[in-house]
């Protein structure tokens, strides 16, 4: 399929911007069948606020890999021993929450 440039508008700021046909092969590549909202910076911005990776790429320093912030815990009680654990996402009364070890012995299980 030939594909060819597209100007597209921004759902966040309004801003027009190319969707190249090198872009669209890629996405058409990847199985995307929808074509970005989002601008480039505005994209950017949004992996950003939700703590996607920096744009920087590998560190260069000794640590190397990427630098993330730390995840926000929850206090939870585990649904299957009662032993207090926490967890990386806000607890729902209506779902079951499970410790480290209770929720590995759930998944060998399977």
């Amino acid at each position: 399929m030939a594909y060819a440039d597209k100007t597209l508008t921004c759902r966040d700021c309004g801003a027009q911007f190319q969707f190249t046909a090198s872009e669209q092969e890629f996405y058409a590549s990847r199985g995307l069948e929808n074509e970005p909202g989002r601008c480039p910076d505005c994209r950017a911005a949004r992996k950003a606020q939700r703590g996607g990776y920096s744009s920087g790429g590998y560190s260069s320093g000794r640590g190397g890999g990427y630098s993330r912030e730390p995840r926000e815990m929850f206090p939870a009680t585990c649904s299957a021993c009662g032993a207090q654990t926490e967890v990386p996402f806000q607890p729902r009364t209506d779902k079951p929450v499970y410790c480290s070890n209770c929720f590995q012995g759930r998944r060998g299980s399977r």
